[in-house]
């Protein structure tokens, strides 16, 4: 059974820091790009943060560069969003996602989200 679970999500003041963590079960966690979305209220889903499936490489919305780091163990089968300097409109519930494509079908698996609120 597939399995992602967030944590890590809270209330925290603005310039304060966060590490969400996306721990995966049930599939080849080292064959999965892993990627975080996050969704504010009234708003589509965005793309905040993504690595490869060998962790090679890495790319991050514009609004969070420099702020957010994404990073993975492949100990742990655990991807994890280390957020600093965080600001009121990082407010979001954030999602884990897994995805892997070959030449005829996409794999995506998502977690059930974790709730990040950035307020004074």
């Amino acid at each position: 059974q597939v399995q992602l679970v967030e944590s890590g999500g809270g209330l925290v003041q603005p310039g304060g820091s966060l590490r969400l963590s996306c721990a995966a079960s049930g599939f080849t966690f080292s064959s999965y790009a892993m990627r975080w979305y996050r969704q504010a209220p009234g708003k589509e889903r965005e793309l905040v943060a993504a690595i490869t499936s060998t962790g090679g490489s890495t790319n991050y919305a514009d609004s969070v560069k420099g702020r957010f780091t994404i990073s993975r163990d492949y100990v742990k089968n655990t991807v994890y969003l280390q957020m600093n300097s965080l600001k009121p409109e990082d407010t979001a519930v954030y999602y884990c996602n897994a995805h892997r494509s070959t030449w005829t079908r996409q794999y995506e698996h998502w977690g059930q989200g974790t709730q990040v609120t950035v307020s004074s």
